[in-house]
């Protein structure tokens, strides 16, 4: 689990830093900050796949499933809280799946509290450069 915040913690941080330094942010234009998010989704997939891998490994190390390629598959669907429960751990690691999903559920939380960041950031930067739109969005919702 602490891999995982470690893992996510990096990229996301990393991610932070050159999103700032990218001109996409500045640009009111649809596809530089369009790009942008595509790139973001992708690292941040990117870095559940490495977390979900980080799981599977343990489960391969414990031998809690047959093979690597089963260890992967039932990870991702636990990391994913899919869930499909054609494989399951041996009664002494179950509780080692529970955690996983926990992980899971919040790291997603995480990067999706991070791609808002950055849409709130593009959406903001983009309403300055047109005229009118000094309104807030609570206003304009009352409305």
């Amino acid at each position: 689990m602490a891999l995982c915040v470690v893992v996510h913690a990096s990229g996301t941080t990393g991610a932070f830093r050159r999103i700032h330094q990218t001109p996409a942010l500045n640009n009111p234009g649809f596809w530089p900050p369009t790009w942008l998010l595509i790139r973001i989704a992708g690292w941040l997939i990117l870095l559940h796949l490495i977390e979900i891998s980080l799981w599977a490994l343990v489960y391969a190390w414990l031998q809690a499933m047959p093979d690597l390629h089963a260890a992967f598959y039932f990870s991702a669907v636990t990391y994913t809280t899919t869930g499909y429960g054609d494989l399951v751990l041996p009664e002494a690691w179950r509780l080692v799946g529970g955690i996983e999903a926990l992980t899971g559920i919040l790291m997603c939380g995480w990067s999706t509290g991070f791609f808002f960041a950055v849409v709130t950031a593009c959406t903001a930067r983009g309403r300055r450069e047109l005229p009118g739109t000094e309104i807030s969005l609570k206003t304009s919702a009352i409305r």
